[in-house]
Parts: C-alpha cells; structure tokens; sequence
C-alpha cells in the first residue's frame, strides 16, 4: 500500500495580535535574529524635529517684523531681535535633544541644516534691503551657506562631513553679528560702541566663513577621492579592463 503524500502546509499568516505586536518578538514566536523581524528607528514625530519645523515657521514672522516700516520702528526691531534670538535657541535646543534621546532621523537631518540657513537668509536679505548691511557680505554669505549645504548632499554617498570646531565658531560669530544688526542700535546709549562692535562681529564672522568654506570643499574633494564606495569603482573599472585584455 503505498503511502500518500505529504499534505503541504500552508504558511500562517499573523493575525492583528502578532502585526500589532511585532516589536515583541517573543510574544509571537518569532525569533528575534529573523530577518523578517525589521529595525525600526526613531519616529520623524519627536520633540527634535518639532523644533525644527518650528523654528522653519519663524522665518516669515522674523522678516515681517524685520521689513515693516523699513525697519524704522525700534520696537518692531526689537521683537524681531527677540524672534531671532528664539529661533537660534532653538536651533541649538533640538540638535541637543536628537542626540541625547536617540532621535537623529533622516527628516532632521534634512530639515535642521535647512531652516538654519532659511534664518541666516532671511536675516542679512532683510538686513541688506534697509539699507544696514552692504549686499556683497550678503552674496558671500549665502553663497557659501547655500554651496556647503549642497555639497554635503553632493559627497554623502562617500560619508557625513561633521560639522568641525570652524564650522561652530563661524555660526556663534553669525548669530552674536547678525543679532547686535537687528538691535536699534540709534536708540541705544553709546550707539557708536554698538554700531562698531556689530560690524566687528560680522566682520569677523564673514571671514570664517569664507575661511571653513574653502576647508569644506577641500575635505569634500578629500572624502570622494579617497572613500570605499571610490575604491571599489576604481576596483571593478580595474577589474572590467583586466577582462578587455585578456
């Protein structure tokens, strides 16, 4: 008699307990070294990235106060000054926050850089359109900010390129400069102390810019020269021309 064949088994699908449950592998009976069990990272939902996106909000309530009136008015200056201020914080609150909970996201990661210098031009465009800062510190600025941050999305399939000691002094002399600009400095005693520190600052802070701009480029042009995804182009080139001559 012969036997008859095995019945094959149909796989079994989890139901909603198991889908619901499946960052608990041991509730379910599934191993945890599964490759079918995926690795989720943090939510693009977290405080971070709240501020962020609130501080993206910022930029068009800090140029309207800064542009009304042609920025005659020291009161609305001053909240414009104040609205700066706030902004900056924040920027320095949620990078702080994202690396001590864990909740660096690809979203943060795009979006920090991003309302950053969305700040930064918003605030020397205004600045230059009333008059109080010349259009070239603007052009030099902006056109260094704006390239850096398109040449990090140009090199990082070779690597991140963090931000250095430069890069952090360069954005503190910006904050402290463009800040002591947005100040009604006419209004306040000693305005020829004021009126002179703002300009050294901003001073200062331009020449770091130019300066870590150009040592941006130089470990960008390093970092795709010499990363492993340039050594195993040149590996397989290599290797497809060693089977052209043989």
């Amino acid at each position: 008699m012969s036997e008859r064949p095995a019945r094959p088994t149909r796989p079994v699908r989890p139901g909603p307990l198991a889908e619901g449950r499946a960052s608990d592998p041991y509730r379910v009976g599934i191993d945890p070294a599964s490759p079918a069990v995926p690795e989720t990272g943090p939510s693009a939902w977290n405080i971070a990235n709240y501020l962020t996106v609130a501080r993206l909000l910022l930029v068009p309530i800090f140029g309207w106060f800064l542009l009304s009136d042609g920025g005659e008015r020291p009161v609305l200056r001053w909240v414009a000054f104040v609205v700066f201020a706030v902004a900056m914080v924040t920027d320095r609150v949620d990078g702080d926050l994202a690396r001590s909970r864990g909740l660096v996201t690809n979203f943060g990661k795009v979006a920090d850089p991003i309302a950053d210098k969305a700040l930064v031009t918003m605030a020397l465009v205004g600045l230059s359109s009333i008059g109080e800062v010349p259009w070239w510190v603007t052009v030099v600025v902006l056109v260094r900010e704006w390239g850096i941050t398109a040449m990090r999305f140009w090199v990082i399939r070779h690597g991140v390129m963090a931000a250095g000691r430069g890069g952090k002094l360069k954005t503190l002399l910006q904050t402290f400069g463009i800040g002591f600009f947005l100040w009604p400095r006419w209004t306040l005693p000693a305005a020829g102390f004021w009126d002179a520190l703002a300009w050294g600052l901003l001073g200062a802070a331009v020449a770091v810019t130019v300066v870590t701009g150009v040592d941006y480029v130089v470990q960008a042009l390093r970092l795709r020269r010499t990363s492993e995804r340039t050594a195993r182009k040149r590996a397989a080139r290599a290797a497809r021309q060693a089977e052209r001559r043989g």
